[in-house]
């Protein structure tokens, strides 16, 4: 089947995520550990992701749990750290996908604030022809919600619409729908999805 257009998540397919990291480094693994088994981080930031407030939620979170203020708080303050670095191949692959002259989309878990700033601070992530992200749409992958709107607005048939998602929840309601699907693992199994789709040539996805 024929792709008219590409659609990339971001976290952990253009840009890492993973807070668990940042945390490591900063106030070691076992305080990390602990820390997030107190306080459920991801159900805070899926609020986010929801459209709250980036910082009100952040912070709220913090004064819920004194003990672990200054380290919730770094989760705001720091957040960029948290965000990095971009995944450099998937970047490319994005950039010759646009210059193929193949319409590319994000469908993307990301609060409003958090992917302004985002844009601010990863030029790539301004270059989609269409950005569906949760925090504006008040709904998160992978409800069916989500994708509906997509389908809606771009106009594209589902069954001509490949999308790469890291998670195989948010690839599996995809492909229900009848999207062509990548379960995103590494950025070369990425790149060769796309020339097996006839969309980039071997050397365009280097």
């Amino acid at each position: 089947m024929t792709v008219e257009a590409v659609v990339f998540d971001i976290g952990n397919v253009l840009l890492e995520w993973h807070p668990e990291r940042y945390f490591d480094r900063t106030i070691g693994p076992e305080r990390r550990k602990a820390m997030f088994a107190d306080v459920d981080l991801h159900a805070m930031n899926d609020r986010i992701d929801l459209g709250e407030g980036f910082k009100d939620v952040i912070y709220a979170t913090a004064e819920a749990y004194p003990a672990w203020r200054a380290e919730i708080r770094d989760w705001y303050d720091n957040w960029i750290e948290l965000a990095a670095p971009p995944i450099d191949h998937s970047v490319r692959l994005l950039r010759a996908l646009k210059i193929a002259g193949v319409p590319v989309f994000t469908l993307t878990n990301f609060g409003v604030e958090s992917f302004a700033y985002a844009q601010s601070h990863y030029d790539f992530l301004t270059e989609f022809d269409r950005e569906y992200v949760s925090g504006r749409m008040r709904v998160i992958k992978p409800d069916p919600m989500i994708y509906q709107m997509l389908e809606q607005d771009c106009g594209v048939p589902p069954e001509r619409l490949l999308f790469a998602d890291d998670r195989a929840d948010n690839i599996a309601m995809a492909a229900s729908r009848g999207w062509q699907t990548h379960h995103f693992i590494t950025p070369q199994g990425w790149a060769d999805c796309l020339v097996a789709a006839g969309l980039l040539a071997p050397e365009q996805a280097q």
